[in-house]
């Protein structure tokens, strides 16, 4: 059994500003290098100021998560030496002698009921962006620094190493995810903005670290690849040594990039250009008082107030832009348990086939009710949603499709009656059984089905074939 720790790094997407100076803190699409200033560049000279909102989100989060939140803000420095720190230290928190988190000691329960601790929250500046020239580590002859990035406000979020499996981390972090969605702290839809380091070993090895992975999926394939990568290890007899490693997304293994520091290397000490920040209870109160709905209190309501099962609200609230989705079809088409369904086990698929998120989607809500507006007049069959749900999720309105494309459900009786005697006529055994069975009409109904191309009403079908059974 593998014991695996998680360090997330989340992005602090409300704030209009870096952590420490006033360049934008939105610098996707933004030319390398065009927002940057002394302070994020680390000149000489220039002093960095704290961001208040920064903190605010960063206790928002801990109370969140159930932490312990510290009554001051205290910056250290973090020294190492790499190309994507222009100062050599990266300003960040830490838990030593006169220092501390903003935030420790909290936890998370899964599903399940287990709970994972959390050890700290820390509040940090991100780093500058490495980049490849040739898209890989291993292949390309030297990097790029794009400096953009540096200085953005980020929350580092360690877990305790109480995971034990790759499902259970993805579980994890899907949860906190919506959680940091629902606070409005983090869009976890900008590429970057929730990025992942694993620590994971196995009985009998040493802890290694896989750095910078960019998703959930990937965090889940990283530790299966690397559990059975020290298990084999261990099988044969060979020891696994301490080390960090590089997630390579595309080969879908990890590599070797540097043995791992201890905590003694990077010298922390407090920032003398930063005194400490008081945190006091009233701060905290009024903090906690504007807090909105939260996921596990969100699941709880839609379990009450639309009866849905727990599952179905949990696979609803896990992503917040679904849960949101769906509430806007109900202001529209008020059939909670018909809107789950058809968002669970149909569009859901198409979203994940298209690799988006819900939040993605060009699906209006009202083109949803529509779908099943239309299903419910006898319009058009569930075949026919399935058939053109994936074009309603890239944002074609599906009245337009049913209509250009003469997809209405069939509901000519006359024409049906045929169809029928021709069933009846080619399943003679069957007819017989159906008319001492009822069961067995679901078989006869099925042959009409397949032979209107299941675009005849169901339901129209069902009570024709029970008639000219006689009853």
């Amino acid at each position: 059994m593998a014991k695996i720790g998680l360090e997330v790094h989340v992005h602090i997407t409300s704030l209009k500003t870096k952590l420490f100076c006033i360049c934008p803190s939105h610098y996707a699409g933004k030319e390398p290098n065009s927002v940057v200033c002394p302070v994020c560049l680390g000149l000489p000279g220039a002093i960095p100021v704290p961001n208040k909102k920064a903190i605010e989100e960063a206790i928002k989060v801990s109370l969140a998560l159930n932490m312990q939140i510290s009554d001051k803000v205290v910056f250290v420095r973090k020294h190492y030496f790499y190309p994507d720190m222009a100062k050599n230290y990266q300003i960040s928190q830490y838990d030593g002698p006169g220092t501390a988190p903003i935030a420790k000691n909290g936890f998370m329960k899964l599903r399940n009921g287990k709970t994972i601790r959390i050890r700290r929250i820390n509040i940090e500046e991100d780093p500058a962006k490495i980049v490849y020239p040739t898209g890989s580590l291993l292949t390309s002859k030297y990097v790029w620094v794009d400096y953009n990035r540096s200085g953005i406000g980020m929350l580092e979020i360690v877990t305790e190493p109480d995971i034990e499996d790759p499902k259970e981390a993805r579980e994890f972090l899907e949860k906190l995810r919506s959680i940091l969605e629902h606070l409005g702290t983090c869009d976890c839809t900008i590429e970057g903005s929730m990025r992942v380091d694993v620590n994971v070993s196995v009985p009998g090895g040493e802890r290694v670290e896989v750095k910078n992975i960019g998703s959930i999926k990937g965090v889940e394939e990283a530790l299966k690849y690397e559990i059975a990568r020290q298990e084999a290890l261990r099988s044969q007899g060979l020891p696994v040594k301490r080390e960090t490693r590089h997630w390579d997304d595309a080969r879908k293994v990890t590599l070797p990039s540097r043995y791992k520091e201890e905590e003694t290397d990077y010298r922390y000490f407090p920032d003398p250009d930063l005194p400490p920040i008081t945190v006091t209870e009233n701060w905290i109160k009024s903090i906690a008082s504007s807090l909105p709905e939260l996921p596990d209190a969100r699941i709880r309501r839609f379990v009450v107030q639309y009866g849905l099962s727990e599952y179905d609200a949990t696979v609803l609230v896990m992503d917040k832009g679904l849960a949101d989705f769906y509430e806007d079809v109900l202001k529209i088409y008020y059939k909670p348990k018909e809107v789950a369904n058809l968002l669970i086990n149909d569009y859901l698929r198409w979203i994940n086939e298209m690799n988006i998120r819900p939040s993605e989607s060009k699906a209006k809500p009202e083109y949803i009710a529509s779908l099943l507006k239309m299903m419910e007049e006898g319009v058009i069959t569930i075949k026919i949603v399935k058939e053109i749900l994936s074009e309603v999720v890239k944002g074609s309105d599906p009245r337009k499709l049913v209509e250009e494309r003469g997809l209405t459900a069939l509901r000519d009786q006359e024409f049906l009656v045929e169809i029928i005697k021709q069933v009846f006529a080619q399943e003679p055994d069957a007819v017989e059984k159906a008319r001492r069975d009822p069961k067995v009409i679901n078989y006869l109904v099925g042959q009409v089905m397949r032979r209107t191309g299941k675009r005849a009403d169901p339901y129209l079908v069902n009570q024709l074939v029970r008639k000219m059974l006689g009853g």
